[in-house]
């Protein structure tokens, strides 16, 4: 995978390229025995896709490599394979330009942020978007649109598309309307992943995304999942000729796919069967207090009394290891003022009302002494040190989750930074029935799906994302809350609590059957043991 970061020009150009055994798999899926395929490569790197397709000596009528990068290029076109072209062009430019169509396009497409883009590849990118019938975002990543532009450089009958991508494409937003277009744009798709890091040196999850039309009017979809790129080896490819769970046009998150289709079935008809809400109707989710600088403005008692801020100092819950419980109180905030904790958060006044405030124009001057006021955020302040939309929200909803997500009654009117969401219960939702009615097993589940994993098995969610999950509400809940706490204050473990809380959310509330519950339950367990796996293997 060709990663674009920041820090240095070797990242820059990109420099992570594809395992020869998911070359070799890819091309034998790709080709198999056909003599008179057109193949492109949109982005070939130093050609370990060519290298192979000559070393196993494979069948096809011509290939051609867009490489933008010129010494790379040069290394494809010095492999000695017959009637075959390097271009070295951007693929953006290529794609908006050829008259070509092809029968199998290959490859393992450019990580690089749209900001990394030049003018002009950036307007490249976007009309390939406008040809497909899509909005170009800012957000995606250029193998968004490679995937896109390859899509409409295949022949219109038949066709194979066979991409390395970031997992992401499973459950990112913003490629949202790039898994609707699939879904409308083939019949077959399968999606093969690995439970060991195909790219250790980055960290980096990725997928197999296999692509093929058949002139039908079927659109269906699978997922296979191996422990490691060698395990391609002795995959059946009669196992990906006829996928069996059908393709979603609305374009949910491609998660689902893990489940099997009488999961995916219940998950998606549970919410009109029993009227389930989600927390949408009953919450607004907003992202915590994004400070510029959170080791700045976020310190321990120890700064505060060293800076005399006392007068600055308010009450924070800075990070989910910080709060252990279903209820964060005043004696849990007390409790982590006294540790070591950064359990305050640096509000300060206009510098007008700072004269003779010795102890906080020290501090703001020891800011601005390691350059936090040229940062972003803060360097679009009036006064780099005044931290904006400082709401206290009645709950706290945990942005990156290891274990289980959590959902928090903000009992302590704790701030609370960018590491968590701020739940603002909506007029005529009690915040404790709210909390109380988040634990069970088909909200968590719903999490999951509605979420997206990262290395080392977390599990993160955006406000929106948040919102969308199924939420079993009930007004009477509010007295569970209480036991809830208890009980995770009890360090007993969230299997035993949702073993109370399903009984009486879903069984006696809302008339789940104990069967509907154990399918809720079984579903949240494959998901979670498989993101977390992932954090161990």
């Amino acid at each position: 995978m060709k990663l674009i970061t920041e820090t240095s020009s070797e990242k820059l150009r990109g420099g992570y390229y594809t395992p020869e055994p998911i070359a070799d798999f890819i091309l034998r899926w790709g080709i198999n025995g056909d003599k008179n395929l057109d193949i492109l490569e949109p982005s070939c790197g130093d050609g370990v896709f060519l290298r192979q397709m000559l070393q196993l000596g494979l069948p096809y009528n011509s290939v051609t490599g867009i490489e933008l990068d010129p010494e790379e290029a040069e290394k494809s076109d010095s492999i000695e394979l017959g009637n075959k072209q390097i271009i070295n062009d951007d693929f953006h430019t290529y794609c908006n330009n050829t008259h070509r169509r092809f029968d199998l396009i290959i490859g393992n497409p450019p990580y690089i942020r749209y900001q990394f883009f030049d003018t002009q590849q950036q307007v490249s990118a976007e009309d390939i978007f406008i040809k497909a019938g899509l909005k170009y975002s800012k957000l995606a990543n250029a193998w968004v649109s490679f995937v896109v532009g390859s899509a409409l450089l295949l022949k219109d009958h038949g066709g194979k598309m066979g991409f390395v991508l970031p997992a992401e494409i499973l459950q990112v937003s913003y490629a949202k309307q790039l898994r609707a277009f699939l879904a409308r744009s083939f019949n077959k798709i399968n999606i093969i992943s690995f439970k060991k890091l195909v790219f250790s040196d980055i960290q980096q999850e990725v997928v197999l995304l296999l692509c093929e039309r058949d002139g039908t009017q079927k659109h269906a979809i699978d997922h296979v999942e191996l422990m490691d790129a060698k395990d391609l080896e002795n995959l059946d490819l009669n196992k990906l000729k006829c996928p069996r769970k059908r393709l979603d046009f609305n374009s949910n998150k491609w998660t689902f796919y893990f489940l099997e289709q009488h999961e995916i079935d219940f998950l998606e008809n549970i919410a009109q069967q029993y009227n389930i809400p989600n927390i949408g109707k009953y919450a607004n989710i907003e992202v915590g207090i994004t400070t510029g600088s959170n080791n700045f403005f976020s310190v321990p008692l120890s700064v505060v009394e060293q800076y005399k801020l006392e007068r600055y100092a308010k009450p924070l819950v800075g990070r989910s290891v910080q709060v252990s419980s279903a209820i964060f109180n005043h004696a849990d905030w007390l409790q982590n003022k006294n540790s070591s904790a950064k359990a305050h958060l640096l509000v300060f006044p206009e510098k007008t009302l700072l004269e003779g405030e010795k102890g906080a124009l020290t501090y703001i001057a020891l800011g601005e002494s390691v350059g936090i006021h040229h940062g972003y955020k803060c360097g679009i302040r009036n006064d780099w040190f005044m931290v904006p939309s400082l709401k206290i929200s009645d709950a706290l909803f945990i942005r990156r989750n290891n274990l289980f997500p959590r959902l928090i009654v903000n009992e302590a009117r704790a701030f609370t930074t960018d590491t968590m969401h701020r739940v603002f219960a909506k007029p005529g939702t009690d915040v404790n029935a709210l909390t109380a009615s988040y634990y069970n097993s088909l909200s968590l589940a719903m999490t999951e799906v509605c979420g997206r994993s990262h290395g080392g098995g977390v599990l993160e969610l955006m406000p929106s994302e948040a919102e969308r999950v199924l939420l079993p509400y009930h007004f009477d809940n509010s007295h569970l809350i209480n036991e809830i706490d208890r009980r995770f204050r009890e360090n007993q473990s969230i299997e035993d609590i949702l073993l109370f809380t399903n009984k009486v959310l879903l069984k006696e509330q809302y008339g789940l059957s104990l069967e509907e519950i154990r399918l809720a339950h079984s579903i949240w367990r494959k998901l979670s043991s498989r993101r977390l796996n992932r954090g161990r293997v």
